[in-house]
């Protein structure tokens, strides 16, 4: 340890050690921090509006709790993690080269447990009544065999859009701006707004999952496990290809 002279004040230049563990904990755990707190903030709001939610309103006040919560959380927390809130976000993240490999499954886990303690905290504070009758917020748009197929395709194009606008908006360096966590927000209403009849237009796996986890609702559950991690397949080829694409024709 070796003392800097700044004027009259003396500065202590941290230790090789300091600097490791600060530099551990910056990029390990501080980011897996906020994608629980994120995850568990968003997650507690929507799983709230959708048990609060009056006969009046439809789907109108879950679309507008979800997007505007959801923008709200990345805007504040999105500097340190990503703002991610969603396995699908980070698996498309990590294919368009936004996320390390070996951050997405602490990523995940991360995500599933703020999932977790955001519904138990909606069923805390909720009346009994009240939660039991919207399942405790978990999905229960798909009753039938009957009506799979067409969830998981809406599940999947729903998500398609949610994770393109993530990419494009903060990871893509020729698209990302100061915006994009309204843009995210937006595109989660209106995807909710446009499927939430069809599949409930989930489109994030932590967000399924915390309240079939509370409720002890699993029907279909397994819906909002392919179509938005297939999404996020499909979000990586096509921005890979675009990529490729625009070297081939630069080397041209």
């Amino acid at each position: 340890m070796c003392d800097l002279e700044s004027g009259s004040v003396k500065v202590k230049e941290p230790s090789n050690r300091g600097r490791w563990h600060g530099c551990w904990y910056e990029r390990l755990v501080q980011p897996c921090l906020v994608e629980l707190l994120g995850s568990a903030l968003f997650i507690f709001i929507g799983c709230l509006s959708v048990i609060e939610n009056g006969p009046d309103t439809g789907r109108l006040q879950p679309a507008l709790a979800h997007g505007l919560a959801l923008g709200l959380v990345i805007a504040t927390l999105g500097n340190i993690s990503g703002g991610h809130f969603n396995p699908a976000v980070s698996l498309a993240a990590m294919l368009v080269g936004g996320l390390k490999l070996t951050m997405l499954f602490p990523y995940w886990i991360s995500q599933l447990c703020g999932g977790l303690i955001g519904a138990a905290l909606a069923k805390a504070v909720s009346p009994e009544e009240r939660f039991w009758n919207a399942t405790g917020a978990a999905f229960v748009t798909v009753q039938q065999s009957e009506q799979v197929a067409g969830a998981v395709v809406a599940e999947t194009i729903l998500t398609t859009l949610l994770a393109l606008t993530v990419c494009m908006g903060t990871i893509n360096q020729k698209t990302l701006g100061p915006l994009a966590p309204f843009c995210i927000g937006f595109s989660v209403t209106v995807d909710i707004l446009a499927g939430g009849a069809v599949s409930g237009a989930c489109m994030n796996p932590a967000r399924a999952f915390g309240p079939a986890m509370v409720a002890n609702h699993w029907d279909y559950h397994w819906i909002y496990w392919l179509g938005p991690l297939l999404a996020s397949l499909l979000v990586g080829v096509l921005i890979r290809n675009n990529e490729v694409t625009e070297s081939e024709d630069a080397g041209a």
